[in-house]
């Protein structure tokens, strides 16, 4: 509905590709734990869940939210916050001078 503006030079997956139709094309990462995931956009300009529904109402719905709704948005989205994953790692075995050396490309023949 309206474009983003922002100061940051930062021009999206064109930097890595260089194929002008990735400028401005972002990695959007998922919402779960999104309360703790600030600042908020690929720029950091939005600190708040508030102030992040509140640009991407305007922005991409052409909605200018009520407070209220704001607020009702950031309750939802704060339920998808839950506990992380506990990760273990393996345990290796011990290498010595006499452990082969890996080679990670030996079954790519």
């Amino acid at each position: 509905m309206e474009p983003y503006q922002t100061t940051s030079p930062v021009e999206g997956r064109a930097a890595v590709t260089g194929v002008d139709a990735d400028r401005f094309s972002f990695k959007v990462p998922t919402l779960r734990n999104v309360e703790y995931t600030y600042p908020y956009f690929h720029d950091g300009d939005a600190r708040t869940l508030e102030e992040a529904t509140d640009i991407m109402g305007r922005l991409q719905l052409g909605r200018v939210y009520e407070e209220q709704e704001v607020n009702q948005i950031v309750a939802f989205l704060k339920t998808l916050t839950g506990d992380m994953p506990q990760l273990t790692l393996p345990m290796l075995p011990p290498s010595s001078n006499d452990t082969p050396a890996p080679d990670p490309y030996a079954d790519a023949q």
